[in-house]
């Protein structure tokens, strides 16, 4: 069985590699036939209708997460619709609706506090980054110098999330920032490396960037230090970003685009969580022991 399983990933990884599918996407796709697999004790392409169900089921009664159940299934739609070609069973896949959460957002305060109490400047750099631009946490760790551009003030995101660049303002204080960490940076791994490709945040590898479970983990001990008690993670700091914008009457498009969202209704949900707008909006209940104000007379119709 395990021969068979092992030619059977082959194709799998080839047909995810001819369509270009991220490393992370290919992981998740292959650990999601793995647990398949472990569920029938057989090769996945022995499996018939009644697995398929029985399998949801298990996923169900197991209480897995909405969220792991729903890219668990997507991994073994791919598996028989594109690599089996069992369109019958890629058929009987079915999803649940995600619940729709409003974002964590953090106030400019606890912002501020995070950022101070960051023990090494290569923490208050990176978070200040992430912070900053609202970069996604893997977009902050693979900047490459040659990505800063201090003449135009802007950062250029090479091939972020659906493999699309963009590109982001660089603000003034985190100039400084960087220019004070370009000169204790680890330069181990620069030899050889035109200055443009080499890696702002380099990781323990020859060709490597750092982790982001590591950028993870400053964030979290920054937090803690700070005094946060809210259950904020690292991709808060992104929809702090976003949040706080709005608050200041950005357009909202403009917020997309520095996103890099291909929806505007993705963007838009942080309208939900913009404290200071929402605070401005006054409620019925208060304008009910508000003084009437006097009845306005009828205007007379003009005469000619």
């Amino acid at each position: 069985m395990t021969e068979k399983i092992s030619r059977l990933r082959l194709r799998m990884i080839e047909d995810m590699n001819a369509r270009r599918l991220s490393a992370g996407t290919q992981k998740g796709h292959i650990r999601a036939c793995k647990r398949f697999a472990a569920f029938l004790k057989r090769s996945p392409d022995t499996a018939k209708r009644d697995d398929l169900r029985r399998f949801q089921h298990q996923l169900a009664d197991e209480g897995v997460s909405i969220t792991t159940r729903n890219r668990t299934m997507t991994g073994l739609r791919f598996l028989f619709r594109v690599t089996l070609r069992r369109l019958d069973l890629a058929e009987e896949i079915y999803y649940l609706r995600e619940p729709e959460k409003v974002p964590v957002v953090m106030s400019s305060n606890e912002v501020k506090r995070l950022l101070a109490v960051a023990r090494t400047l290569k923490a208050r750099v990176l978070l200040s980054i992430a912070y900053g631009t609202g970069m996604r946490a893997g977009e902050v760790t693979k900047l490459k110098v040659g990505d800063i551009d201090s003449e135009q003030m802007i950062i250029r995101v090479n091939q972020g999330k659906g493999k699309k660049d963009r590109q982001v303002k660089l603000p003034k204080d985190l100039l400084g920032l960087l220019r004070a960490w370009w000169t204790v940076r680890p330069k181990r791994h620069d030899a050889g490396k035109p200055r443009e490709q080499r890696w702002l945040f380099p990781g323990n590898g020859a060709d490597r960037p750092m982790s982001t479970r590591q950028f993870n983990r400053l964030f979290h001990e920054a937090a803690s230090m700070a005094g946060i008690t809210k259950p904020v993670t690292l991709h808060s700091l992104r929809h702090s970003f976003a949040t706080h914008l709005l608050e200041r009457g950005t357009d909202i498009r403009i917020i997309q685009a520095l996103l890099g969202h291909a929806k505007l209704d993705v963007t838009a949900r942080y309208t939900r969580v913009a404290t200071n707008m929402i605070a401005k909006v006054e409620s019925p209940l208060d304008l009910l022991s508000e003084p009437k104000s006097a009845a306005k007379k009828p205007k007379k119709p003009k005469t000619r």
